[in-house]
């Protein structure tokens, strides 16, 4: 009988490193193409559906509860957490999606996830400062105080286009992209590049289209552009909600079974950027809806497609068609996006608002607080401890 592959934990830590990553994102690739341990371990997790996504809300929730009011107030929060986990998230995609959970996975479980997840926070620690550097100087009081006062230079709201860009671009690369042709090279190399290509891009945006008016002793550094950074950050939190949809909760659909890898590529791209144009304008100047709005429900949407496309992947698929499946997924995460988006915005107008506003703290509890314990909890963690049969046996299964 031939030996099934070892598991991600039984590979060296060395042999984990010079691994080259599926030919499609292991999300996106279709059924036929994963092998049959792949599928029964799917099997059994999807069995464990609504109750593994039920169980695993007590993980995310107190995590999005920390970072959404974690330093007592509503507005400290969103300023010091917000830049933070921003620019942390792109860290997170690489160890996630492109290391696969490497150098973690090379330990037991819930200790692989607490070791990734210190990696990512030092690593959002190490890019803030550089996003600092780059909108300002290096001040450590405006990274970590939410008053820091006049001359220090706050990362909020100055630096979070930059580590949105960033962010949205590791996006683009990781799903849209396939990773192509990055995943040539060793998971290791393959990752570093994908996020240093992502900084590049927001460099590019930074440097060429941010329009930043800094006073005189800020701080930060003046830059001129057609784009203030209200504009970048609603673009992208509308193209954010549709690599969401696409790639996560529909799986890739209908571009994941082309059998061209470039045709599926060009076509995914054509679909992000054109739909995000689209809605955008439609949005903000053909409907008059003010900016923060979309900002705030974009957010919402994209939060609720982690949760239904991640937390509670599969959970309609015993009882429906594939094509019903893709129907009530997107009904779901549209209420739920809603919901989110309404009901924070009614909340957050009972504080009293400075600095930030209603709308930028529901855009940073949904991406950033509850989109990163999701991915965290599922992508990172496994859904460890609630249940050993819910870790992927295999993510080079896809190969």
């Amino acid at each position: 009988m031939q030996r099934q592959p070892p598991l991600p934990s039984e590979r060296s830590f060395w042999a984990r490193f010079f691994e080259k990553l599926p030919e499609q994102p292991t999300v996106t690739t279709p059924a036929h193409r994963h092998t049959p341990e792949f599928l029964e371990a799917e099997r059994a997790r999807l069995a464990s559906q609504p109750g593994l996504g039920l169980a695993g809300l007590l993980m995310v929730l107190p995590i999005a509860a920390l970072l959404a009011v974690g330093l007592g107030d509503a507005e400290d929060s969103v300023v010091v957490f917000s830049p933070l986990v921003t620019f942390a998230l792109p860290a997170l995609a690489m160890i996630a999606f492109w290391w696969e959970d490497w150098p973690g996975s090379s330990l037991r479980p819930g200790w692989s996830g607490l070791i990734d997840a210190l990696l990512v926070a030092a690593a959002g620690i190490v890019l803030a400062v550089i996003g600092q550097i780059v909108v300002g100087r290096f001040d450590v009081q405006g990274i970590f105080d939410p008053d820091p006062g006049p001359g220090h230079a706050s990362l909020f709201p100055a630096a979070l286009p930059l580590g949105l860009t960033a962010f949205t671009a590791m996006l683009q690369l990781t799903l849209v992209w396939e990773g192509w042709p990055l995943k040539r090279l060793p998971r290791l190399l393959a990752g570093l590049m994908a996020l240093s290509i992502s900084w590049g891009i927001a460099l590019l945006v930074h440097y060429l289209a941010y329009d930043l008016p800094a006073e005189p002793g800020s701080g930060l550094n003046v830059q001129e552009g057609s784009f203030s950074g209200e504009d970048i950050s609603v673009l992208l939190a509308v193209c954010g909600s549709w690599q969401v949809w696409i790639f996560l909760v529909w799986r890739g659909w209908p571009l994941h079974g082309l059998p061209s890898r470039w045709l599926r590529i060009v076509l995914g791209n054509v679909l992000v950027v054109t739909g995000t144009t689209l809605v955008y304008f439609l949005l903000s100047e053909a409907a008059g809806m003010e900016k923060p709005v979309i900002l705030a429900g974009s957010a919402g949407f994209s939060s609720a497609g982690l949760v239904i496309g991640m937390l509670f992947e599969g959970a309609f698929r015993s009882h429906l068609s594939r094509s019903q499946e893709r129907v009530v997924t997107l009904a779901a995460t549209a209420v739920l996006g809603i919901i989110l988006s309404v009901s924070l915005c009614a909340y957050a107008r009972n504080w009293a608002w400075s600095e930030a506003t209603a709308e930028a703290w529901v855009g940073h509890v949904c991406v950033n607080a509850l989109g990163l314990a999701v991915i965290l909890h599922v992508a990172v963690f496994h859904r460890w401890p609630l249940d050993d049969k819910t870790t992927t046996p295999d993510k080079s299964a896809a190969r």
